[in-house]
């Protein structure tokens, strides 16, 4: 008598309909065993080099629970301190010795990216030392930066009265 050890169908499927189908004992086919080191290894690859994809950006020690809203409306909370904001770039302009960037803050996560989803902080201004490639720096892009701000200026959004936070900029991030 021949012995059935494991009985396992293979069918294969062609528009829905069954092309095929057999019944096989172990002893005529045997099902490949798993390599499971193999598998482990090949999983923890692929999570690493998946989470490096969210590169952190590193903020250091700066303070960024003040947004510049409130940094705005009392400049003494951030002044001369190292701080960290990020959000969107509205405006971008070269000027004779610097690069202005005006940005729509966000709250920063984990990694220090702006949190789009999250409610914005109000706008600020940065100031980067020497020339910065407007087409790399364009609206609508994302940055982090840390800095020190020691001073307001006046402006505007539209036809409305603002006060920009102004951070002279050390560190930027793309």
């Amino acid at each position: 008598t021949i012995r059935l050890l494991l009985v396992f169908v293979a069918c294969k499927r062609k528009g829905g309909r069954v092309v095929q189908a057999r019944a096989c004992t172990a002893s005529q086919e045997t099902m490949p065993m798993p390599n499971l080191p193999l598998r482990i290894s090949l999983f923890l690859l692929a999570a690493l080099l998946l989470g490096n994809c969210a590169t952190r950006f590193d903020i250091g020690a700066a303070e960024y629970h003040v947004t510049p809203q409130q940094a705005a409306n009392n400049i003494g909370l951030v002044q001369n301190k190292t701080i960290a904001w990020g959000g969107i770039i509205v405006v971008a302009k070269n000027l004779a010795s610097q690069t202005q960037l005006e940005i729509l803050s966000y709250p920063l996560d984990k990694n220090g990216r702006p949190e789009r989803e999250a409610k914005a902080g109000g706008r600020f201004l940065a100031l980067h030392p020497g020339y910065l490639e407007l087409a790399n720096y364009a609206e609508g892009r994302l940055v982090t930066m840390t800095g020190t701000a020691s001073e307001t200026r006046a402006g505007s959004v539209g036809e409305a009265h603002y006060v920009y936070p102004v951070l002279a900029v050390k560190t930027l991030f793309l």
